[in-house]
């Protein structure tokens, strides 16, 4: 199978992204739990994809930006751009909330994102992070999804370990405060039913598959 970058991947992705899978709702679960409230606070979904978050968000003002316009399209949703996050359009500490979400894997040299992370998140505000976890890559398993005419096709992924992002935050001015991981169990065996792999979920259960990381920006 021809590994994709994320760009040509999310294009071909893009009309049937927005189907939940087992790892989105897991993610979802995880940054529910993680996330400060959002009412009266500004919000960046840096990596938003279709925007899809960006209509529930709660935020007084909730922006995203997305280096694919074809998943931009896809959602249109307002208040979105196509923007490369280790290039973010921002000013500096514009934002109160800054999610980046199932993104820091598809780019190789996580220092950059981090950096952009931090350079437009204010000061005490929060950047949160999650991310395709190392242990599922180690067990063999890759970011896949299905394209319009049924084709099974991989993004590129690169492995950032915890420890690694968490080094890569603190230079660039993000303190550590909050860590999960969230891993194949009850919540996910519908997915593995509908398709038809409960064999694998018994063998799966306990994995961790998303990895979250909560940041405080300091001063």
């Amino acid at each position: 199978m021809t590994v994709l970058p994320a760009r040509e991947g999310y294009r071909l992705w893009a009309p049937d992204y927005e189907r939940e899978t087992a790892i989105s709702f897991l993610e979802d679960q995880l940054v529910a739990g993680m996330s400060p409230p959002l009412a009266g606070r500004t919000l960046l979904d840096a990596g938003c994809g279709t925007g899809r978050r960006l209509r529930e968000a709660e935020a007084a003002r909730a922006v995203g930006i997305d280096l694919t316009p074809e998943m931009l399209a896809a959602g249109g949703e307002p208040g979105v751009a196509a923007a490369d996050v280790r290039a973010l359009p921002f000013a500096p500490e514009r934002f109160d909330v800054v999610w980046c979400r199932l993104v820091v894997g598809h780019v190789a040299g996580a220092a950059a994102v981090y950096a952009e992370l931090a350079r437009v998140c204010r000061p005490g505000g929060t950047v949160l992070v999650t991310d395709f976890h190392p242990d599922a890559a180690a067990a063999g398993h890759r970011r896949t999804f299905r394209d319009a005419a049924g084709t099974v096709r991989e993004v590129e992924h690169h492995v950032h370990p915890p420890d690694v992002q968490v080094a890569l935050a603190a230079a660039a001015g993000l303190r550590i405060i909050q860590r999960r991981d969230g891993q194949v169990g009850p919540e996910l065996r519908p997915f593995y039913e509908r398709a038809g792999r409960l064999a694998a979920y018994e063998e799966q259960r306990g994995l961790r598959v998303v990895l979250a990381l909560a940041f405080r920006r300091v001063a």
